[in-house]
């Protein structure tokens, strides 16, 4: 039990008014919960994009929402949807991906949100393993999947396609519908991860209903927030902390479609975005822009903006004064991040210290931590008391604890809770493999927890090195030093074969240069006779980084790579697992 005084609020204290008449059981499924929303907000902005002539901006409220949701709903059941049928979809985020998504939940099937940034045969095979009735796809895909014979009928997120159109799609016929209950599957997460066999994650409506108001329990949320939803929306993290989130409040939900930084930046703005949910990349690259607008402006400049932020931090940390909004007022919104309430870090770990620097301008900036698997929150820095160093605190409702811990406490982060999975889809021995015999999930992540509470993450189980001197590294924990180093694009630690008997491995540092550095050295990539140039340089950044870590973290090998590693639609590397 943590010895913090946590914030005491009860984010679902208003389903009571609506028990026994919206819905009868323990959670509203996620139409009911939908229903809700639109009987206490009808006129709230519910879904808006920057898709209008000109990039303007188009809204529509929640009760116009629920009209296109039940339009497109009626036309499945009449078109023979049937109770547990699954449905897929796969494009940018956008409203229309949004009404496919509740559409196919009120009509009493199954969601299966793709990865569209993966190639048509890869989202083929899904499709295989599913076994859609329908899919709808956006435009770059759909001649591929109406070209060929599928078991599915295919369907399109754009008005391009006028007569296959989601929009477009009605039936005069009413169609009849069995509506899910609670413990039924409402989606199937299929999960790219960063290697490996993609497995359907099958999450109920109580998994994903549960997860979203538990994770109210850390942190407040408003009707009148503006949630940004930049990064795919068919990933967990965004679906259930973005999207299903902003919903169960009723605050509007901006769709963003790329991170090109003028796209962003205008949306940021324009949008004028309360809550940014991000990964680590993102928000390194926001606050690297920052830092480089003020040491333009000279060392006296940015000596004085340093001391400014250091009293800052202590204030907030101190005496819970956030003075960083006023103070830097004009820095925010020259990034076009003053309208900013909370921003959220998921999808990987942030290093402290950009956690610390966001604070210090002002900014309630939070770390959370999950899998698919977990809906996918189970723990969340509260922002009235975050820990820089720490993924959060177990959400209210949702058990933590750290199975077979070593002499340091470290061990792997286990849990239980009604966030948890049903299972991954027809793979019931994959499933099994997940849980301790007394029913714990286990993450396949390692960590430990303080004495408040506090879980810190060490790193995936699957990465860790183990040195000549017997010692546990933990990659992230040393990519994360590298966090704030403009230099590099991408960072990947790894360990290699020092000694084939004892299994000892060294670190290894795979390098992918910042066209930054290859500009300020002048040189070309393609130049043999660079490789030397861009070596020495790298070897002194890391030279740096390696002071500041403990001696068997240092890294001893350094590779410099032609092409950057392969990454997940969460900008994750693609790591090649030891066997």
């Amino acid at each position: 039990m943590s010895s913090i005084n946590m914030q005491q609020t009860d984010p679902i204290k208003f389903l009571d008014d609506f028990r026994g008449k919206e819905f009868n059981g323990k959670w509203p499924t996620l139409p009911e919960m939908f229903n809700i929303t639109v009987k206490r907000f009808p006129d709230n902005n519910c879904f808006t994009d920057f898709e209008g002539p000109g990039g303007s901006k188009n809204t529509i409220t929640y009760s116009q929402a629920l009209e296109k949701i039940q339009t497109l709903a009626n036309f499945f059941a009449a078109s023979g949807i049937k109770h547990g049928d699954r449905i897929a979809v796969s494009g940018k985020n956008s409203p229309q991906w949004a009404v496919v998504y509740f559409a196919a939940l009120y009509a009493g099937a199954v969601i299966t949100p793709l990865d569209y940034a993966l190639h048509d045969k890869e989202i083929e095979n899904l499709l295989n393993t599913a076994k859609p009735k329908f899919f709808f796809v956006d435009s770059e895909k759909y001649d591929y999947f109406t070209s060929k014979k599928f078991s599915f009928k295919t369907y399109s997120l754009n008005p391009a396609q006028k007569d296959t159109y989601v929009y477009s799609l009605k039936s005069t016929k009413t169609g009849k519908i069995t509506p899910a209950t609670e413990d039924e599957t409402a989606a199937i997460l299929f999960t790219s991860g960063t290697t490996g066999t993609p497995k359907g994650v099958m999450l109920s409506h109580k998994n994903l209903v549960s997860d979203c108001y538990m994770a109210q329990t850390r942190m407040n949320i408003y009707p009148t927030d503006i949630f940004y939803a930049l990064l795919p929306i068919h990933h967990a993290y965004t679906m259930l902390a973005v999207f299903i989130e902003a919903i169960s409040v009723g605050a509007e939900l901006v769709f963003g479609k790329s991170m090109a930084v003028t796209r962003l930046m205008k949306e940021l703005k324009e949008g004028k975005i309360t809550m940014l949910l991000g990964v680590p990349l993102l928000f390194n690259k926001l606050l690297s822009g920052i830092m480089k607008g003020i040491k333009a402006k000279g060392p006296l400049v940015y000596g004085v903006i340093k001391l400014m932020l250091g009293l800052s931090y202590i204030i907030k940390k101190l005496f819970k004064k956030n003075i960083g909004k006023s103070l830097f007022k004009a820095v925010l919104k020259q990034a076009n991040i003053y309208t900013l309430r909370i921003a959220i870090c998921g999808g990987g770990p942030l290093a402290p210290s950009v956690f610390k620097i966001y604070n210090e301008f002002g900014i309630d900036f939070v770390q959370g931590y999950g899998l698919t698997e977990t809906s996918p929150i189970i723990a969340l820095n509260p922002v009235y008391a975050f820990n820089i160093n720490s993924v959060g605190i177990n959400l209210v409702g949702i058990e933590v604890k750290i199975n077979e811990p070593d002499k340091d406490g470290v061990g792997e982060i286990c849990c239980k809770g009604e966030n948890v999975m049903l299972g991954y889809y027809n793979m019931p021995e994959e499933t099994k493999k997940c849980f301790t015999k007394d029913g714990w999930f286990k993450t396949g992540d390692l960590g430990w927890i303080d004495k408040n509470g506090y879980i810190m993450l060490s790193g995936r189980a699957k990465n860790m090195i183990v040195t000549d001197g017997g010692k546990n590294v933990y990659p992230e924990e040393i990519e994360n030093a590298f966090q704030l180093e403009d230099d590099f694009e991408q960072i990947t630690i790894s360990g290699y074969l020092l000694d084939k008997k004892s299994k000892a491995e060294g670190i290894e540092a795979l390098v992918y240069p910042a066209d930054s550095m290859i500009t300020k050295l002048s040189v070309s990539r393609t130049d043999e006779n660079a490789k030397e140039v861009i070596l020495a340089a790298t070897s002194k950044i890391i030279d740096k980084i390696n002071k500041t870590l403990l001696p068997y973290q240092r890294i001893s090998k350094i590779t410099i790579l032609d092409e950057p590693l392969e990454m997940t639609t969460t900008k994750k590397v693609k790591r090649v697992y030891k066997k």
